[in-house]
């Protein structure tokens, strides 16, 4: 017998900007693992990548608890599995794949078509750096279901009250 339940929301995950962050003043940035760490997990060959440090473990078990089916929506690709995951203790997460600038329309960004495609009509947040007001009605004019586009400020990375958004999010009524 299949459920009559919908499927859980999709979550959209960017890595440079919610999950390392950057562009702060020098020297400011957050440094939540060590080189050590860093090779203890994914390897010698890893060590030395100087964003790495500024991923917060504990974001991981905190995207593993919300109700919803996080995917990788970043350049990083397939690398997030081996790079990132990893020091987040997260399993292989499906991938957007890249597409061609060309099918974006000015001004939004090239993953909103992928994203409203590849989610067909289900409930999703994206949690980006890069989202604007073009990306906002681009979603709202071709997407069926509920979204919740939400800019992370990528001097900060996500932080407590991105978390408390994207939680009542997800909890609420979709």
């Amino acid at each position: 017998m299949e459920s009559l339940e919908p499927p859980l929301p999709l979550l959209y995950l960017d890595v440079d900007g919610p999950l390392i962050p950057f562009g702060g003043p020098p020297g400011r940035q957050p440094e939540h693992l060590t080189e050590r760490r860093i090779r203890e997990v994914l390897g010698a060959e890893a060590a030395g990548h100087p964003l790495l440090t500024r991923i917060d473990p504990r974001h991981g078990a905190r995207i593993a608890a919300l109700p919803c089916r996080p995917v990788w929506a970043t350049t990083w690709q397939h690398e997030a599995n081996t790079c990132v995951a990893p020091l987040l203790g997260l399993p292989p997460l499906p991938v957007l794949e890249e597409g061609d600038d060309a099918d974006a329309p000015y001004g939004v960004h090239w993953k909103t078509p992928l994203l409203v495609e590849h989610a067909e009509g289900t409930a999703f947040a994206w949690l980006d750096d890069e989202i604007g007001a073009a990306d906002r009605a681009w979603v709202a004019a071709h997407h069926a279901g509920p979204a919740l586009l939400l800019r992370v400020d990528p001097r900060l990375g996500l932080t407590e009250e991105d978390f408390t958004v994207l939680e009542e999010w997800l909890r609420g009524p979709a």
